[in-house]
């Protein structure tokens, strides 16, 4: 009777561990998707959807992580979370670094918010020769200025860069440290509103298409969560359109005005200078092309101005970052890949 018994127990504790290993990737599954987003007004913007409570009614459970932007690009690269909103160049040495991502949804593209603002006596790069800037190395402000100096016929020896977290940026202006910043809003409004004075001198919205912004999620978490980040995808063109109501529009930029801190009118007043992409625009710009029109031309361009900066050595390929195929299925459209 005994061995019978051991049989039945052995059997039971099998059945009980082989349970275990199917039930395990349930429990992980049920995990909520990890996210970090900052301050710029398209990673904001994710806000109304938390404040709405629109990722439960797609049926997804998500943690939103609220950063500084660097600190957020640590995070995702120390694996700490699962994606990042994320500067579509920005993504690139984030990759040559060692963590690769894929960008599943284009939030927006910059169109005057990201600015190079020049001291009181500063208003053009020619009265930056030779003078300092301050910004984040190797980010998306640094490739703005190396735009504007490409722009003017200056090269990147021109200027010194000196290195600032683009939160410092505003006090560092202040005090004479720099002749000049680089930041993006609402950093870039704190700086021309605390030194009298100042202006900008280069903007994102004489180059767009520059700067791409985007949910850039790891390739772990695409893999094995796909569905999920399919409905999340879902998610944010509902709050593109809730932004570009008129109706609604003011409700949005109150929600995401408190997230940071910024007086609700004058931060609806400065979201004409990001170009949030909703269903239409994802499309019209994952278009492949070697324009800026296409976040790959973008992302190609950005490429090109990191090797030449000595930012990274080894060139990235764009289509390696990006991964059209969740919109396409939201949308139940392709996206035309042929070149202009």
């Amino acid at each position: 009777m005994r061995p019978a018994l051991h049989r039945v127990i052995f059997s039971a504790l099998v059945l009980s561990f082989v349970a275990a290993l199917f039930a395990a990737p349930a429990a992980r599954a049920a995990e909520p998707l990890k996210i970090g987003y900052s301050d710029w007004p398209g990673y904001t913007a994710w806000e109304v959807a938390i404040q709405k409570g629109w990722f439960k009614e797609a049926g997804v459970e998500v943690e939103f992580v609220f950063f500084e932007y660097g600190p957020s690009l640590d995070a995702f690269s120390a694996g700490k979370i699962d994606a990042v909103t994320m500067v579509c160049g920005d993504s690139l040495v984030n990759g040559a670094n060692g963590k690769p991502s894929t960008a599943i949804v284009i939030e927006d593209y910059s169109n005057g918010n990201d600015m190079i603002i020049g001291k009181p006596g500063v208003k053009a790069f020619k009265d930056l020769k030779g003078k300092k800037v301050g910004l984040e190395f190797g980010l998306v402000e640094h490739l703005l200025l190396l735009k504007g100096l490409e722009a003017a016929g200056m090269k990147d020896t021109d200027v010194e860069i000196v290195k600032v977290a683009t939160n410092d940026t505003p006090q560092t202006l202040a005090s004479g440290g720099v002749d000049a910043i680089g930041a993006w809003y609402p950093v870039s409004g704190q700086a021309l509103s605390q030194v009298a004075g100042s202006k900008p001198i280069y903007t994102s919205k004489d180059v767009p298409g520059l700067i791409y912004d985007a949910l850039h999620v790891s390739k772990e978490s695409l893999n094995s969560r796909r569905a999920d980040w399919k409905k999340v995808v879902g998610v944010w063109f509902r709050v593109v359109d809730y932004i570009n109501n008129p109706a609604t529009k003011s409700d949005a930029a109150k929600i995401m005005a408190a997230k940071v801190g910024v007086n609700p009118k004058q931060y609806e007043k400065s979201m004409a200078g990001t170009a949030f992409l909703d269903l239409k625009g994802n499309l019209e710009r994952l278009k492949k092309s070697e324009s800026l029109d296409s976040v790959y031309g973008s992302l190609k361009t950005a490429n090109d101005f990191y090797l030449k900066a000595s930012v990274y050595k080894a060139p990235q390929d764009p289509n390696a970052y990006i991964d059209p195929s969740l919109v396409e299925e939201v949308s139940g459209k392709k996206v035309e890949t042929a070149k202009k």
